[in-house]
C-alpha cells in the first residue's frame, strides 16, 4: 500500500509539472503571429510619427482561414471608433494587408488591434489579443496663405505684441505674468512690456503718444510699488503695487528681475527722450543701492526679503541670464559695484569659461552643451553682443554658438523624440507638459518652445527663419493664437500649451525688431551709464 501511494505522489508531480509547463506554451489548437509591420519594419508599440497614409502588413507561418477579416482585425480611434479599413489576404493566405480606407488624422493616437477571435484554415485560434498604440505625424500641408517673409515678420510681431498691449494690466499697464494671470504682474515681464511699446511705435501698432502714455502710466506705478533697498519685487498685484511673493522667502528684491525691468526702462528713456519720464527713470535706476546686494561679498546676491533677509543665499553667478545685472549694477551713479565683483562673483575667476566643443561648434562660457537659450536671451535685448568682447569671451560667438549648439543636438535628436528637425528645434525654459521645466540638450523631454528658435533670430537668422516658417505654416492650426505662437508643444505626445508668457512672447518679437533694425540695441547701448559700465568691467565693443 505504501508503494501504491509513493507511485501515485510521483504520478500526480508529474503531471503537475507537465500541466504547468504547457500553460506556458501555445496549445496546439492555437497560433501566433509571425510578424507585425509597419511598412517594412516591425510595429511597435506606443510608435510616433506615423504616417496618415500608413500601411500595416501581418505576417503568419500558417495559412489564415477565408473570414470577415474586419471583424477581428481593427483599428481604434482616440474615441474608440473603429477607422474603416482595406483588408487583403495574400494568394498564399500567409500574409494580411491592412490600410486604413481615408486619411488617418494627424497627431491623433490610434490602437491597432488584432483579435483573438482570427483563426487558420485547420481552425486555430489566435493565441491572444495583440495590441498597439500609435500616433500619427503632422499634417504637412500649409494653414495659412504664403506671404512674404516681411509680412511674416511684421505679422508676427503685431500679434504677438496684443499680449502686451491689450492683456496688460488695466489699472497701470504693468505686464501679466501670462494670460491667465488675473491681478498678477512681472517686474522682468514687464521690462521687455517696455520695449515692445517702443516696437508697437515704430511698426505703426500704436502712435507714439499712446506709447509715451502707457509707459509713463508703468512708471507711476513703479514710483508707488514697494521696493527694497530700491530694487522690486518678482511679482506684484497690478491694481495695489504691493509685493506678492514668489515663493514662500522670495517676498522681497529680486535684482535679476528689477535688472530686466530697468533694461527696458532705460531703453525707453533714451527712445522717448521726455523731461519728466527720463527723470522718473533715472531716479528710479539711482536709488537701487546695488551694492547692498553685494551682502558683503565679492558677487551679487539674486534676493534680499525684509522678512528672511539673505536665506535664499543665491549668488548671481555665471553663465546664466544675468549678465545684465552687473552691466547695471557697474553703472550705477550712487550705489556702484567694483570689478573685482565681476571678476570673483559673476566670471567665477575665470571658471565661468566653457571651451569645450559640441557638435563640432566651440562654446567659450557656461554649462555642458549650453543650457537653455534664454541664458544668451534675456541680458541680449538691450546689451548689443556684436562685437562686445571681455577677457571671458566673445559675446557674438557665445550668443551665436550656443544657439547652433541647441539646433544641432534637436537636429541629432538622440532621444529620438517626434518632429525634430533643421525646422523644429528650439529647448528652453517655457510650460511643460508636467507644469514648467528649463529644457536644454541635458534635460530634454520632447518640448519644442518657439521663443527659444525666434528670439535667437538676430544670431542665427536663416536658422531661424526656417523655424519661423514651419511654427506658423506647418503647424499654426495648433501652436497660432490671439497672441502670437503659443508657448509649448511636443509633437511626441502629441501635446500643445494654451499658455502664454510674457518672458517667452516679449523676446519674440524684441528678438525679430533687433534682427530687422537693431532698435532696442541701438537705444540702450546709448545710455550713457550703459558706455560707462562696459568701458568699467574692461569690456570692448564697437558701440561705446
Amino acid at each position: 500500500m505504501h508503494r501504491f501511494f509513493h507511485i501515485l505522489t510521483i504520478f500526480l508531480f508529474i503531471y503537475a509539472c507537465s500541466k504547468d509547463n504547457a500553460s506556458d506554451q501555445p496549445g496546439t489548437d492555437t497560433f501566433k503571429t509571425d510578424q507585425v509591420l509597419l511598412g517594412d519594419t516591425p510595429l511597435l508599440n506606443n510608435a510616433k510619427n506615423v504616417s496618415v497614409d500608413a500601411d500595416f502588413k501581418l505576417v503568419f507561418a500558417t495559412a489564415i482561414a477565408e473570414q470577415n477579416l474586419d471583424t477581428h482585425i481593427e483599428i481604434l480611434n482616440e474615441d474608440k471608433t473603429k477607422v474603416p479599413l482595406s483588408i487583403t489576404l495574400s494568394e498564399n493566405k500567409k500574409t494580411i494587408s491592412v490600410h486604413p480606407a481615408n486619411h488617418l488624422n494627424p497627431l491623433n493616437t490610434y490602437t491597432f488591434i488584432i483579435r483573438k477571435s482570427l483563426s487558420t484554415t485547420d481552425n486555430k485560434k489566435l493565441d491572444k489579443e495583440y495590441s498597439y498604440l500609435f500616433t500619427t505625424t503632422i499634417d504637412n500641408s500649409d494653414k495659412f496663405d504664403r506671404i512674404s517673409t516681411e509680412e511674416l515678420l511684421t505679422k508676427v510681431q503685431q500679434q504677438t505684441f496684443k499680449y502686451f498691449w491689450d492683456l496688460a494690466h488695466p489699472a497701470y499697464g504693468m505686464i501679466r505674468e501670462r494670460n491667465t494671470s488675473g491681478e498678477t504682474v512681472t517686474t522682468g515681464g514687464t521690462g521687455f512690456g517696455i520695449m515692445v511699446i517702443l516696437i508697437g511705435i515704430e511698426r505703426g501698432f500704436v502712435t507714439h503718444q499712446q506709447g509715451l502714455d502707457r509707459v509713463k502710466q508703468i512708471v507711476s506705478f513703479l514710483k508707488q510699488a514697494d521696493t527694497y533697498h530700491g530694487a522690486f519685487s518678482h511679482w506684484y498685484n497690478g491694481s495695489t503695487a504691493k509685493t506678492q511673493p514668489f515663493s514662500e522667502k522670495d517676498d522681497g528684491a529680486d535684482l535679476v528681475e528689477t535688472s530686466l525691468l530697468f533694461q527696458g526702462l532705460i531703453t525707453a528713456r533714451e527712445y522717448f527722450a521726455d523731461t519728466q519720464l527720463s527723470t522718473d527713470i533715472t531716479s528710479l535706476y539711482n536709488n537701487i543701492e546695488w551694492n547692498f546686494f553685494r551682502n558683503n561679498q565679492n558677487a551679487l546676491f539674486w534676493h534680499w526679503s525684509p522678512n528672511h533677509t539673505w536665506e535664499m543665499n543665491l549668488k548671481i553667478s555665471g553663465w546664466n541670464e544675468s549678465l545684465i545685472t552687473y552691466v547695471l549694477a557697474a553703472g550705477s551713479k550712487n550705489h556702484t559695484i567694483d570689478i573685482e565683483d565681476y571678476n570673483i562673483g559673476w566670471a567665477k575667476s575665470g571658471a565661468i569659461k566653457n571651451g569645450k566643443l559640441y557638435y563640432n561648434i566651440p562654446l567659450p562660457l557656461g554649462p555642458e552643451n549650453g543650457g537653455p537659450l534664454f541664458l544668451s536671451q534675456y541680458s541680449f535685448l538691450g546689451l548689443n553682443p556684436f562685437g562686445l568682447q571681455d577677457e571671458y569671451a566673445s559675446y557674438e560667438e557665445q550668443v551665436k554658438n550656443h544657439t547652433l549648439i541647441n539646433r544641432a543636438y534637436c537636429i541629432a535628436n538622440p532621444k529620438g523624440f517626434a518632429g525634430y528637425s533643421e525646422h523644429c528645434w528650439g529647448l528652453t525654459a517655457s510650460d511643460d507638459i508636467e507644469g514648467y521645466m528649463a529644457h536644454s540638450p541635458d534635460n530634454d523631454n520632447g518640448v519644442i518652445s518657439p521663443t527659444a528658435a525666434l528670439s535667437s533670430m538676430p544670431y542665427t537668422p536663416d536658422e531661424s527663419l526656417k523655424a519661423l516658417e514651419f511654427f506658423y505654416y506647418k503647424l499654426g492650426d495648433k501652436i497660432w493664437g490671439d497672441y502670437g505662437f503659443k508657448d509649448a508643444f511636443s509633437l511626441t505626445e502629441p501635446w500643445f500649451a494654451e499658455s502664454y508668457l510674457a518672458i517667452d512672447q516679449g523676446p519674440i518679437i524684441i528678438g525679430i525688431e533687433n534682427y530687422r533694425s537693431k532698435l532696442l540695441w541701438k537705444h540702450f547701448m546709448q545710455a550713457p551709464e550703459i558706455k560707462s559700465a562696459l568701458q568699467k568691467l574692461n569690456f570692448t565693443s564697437p558701440n561705446i
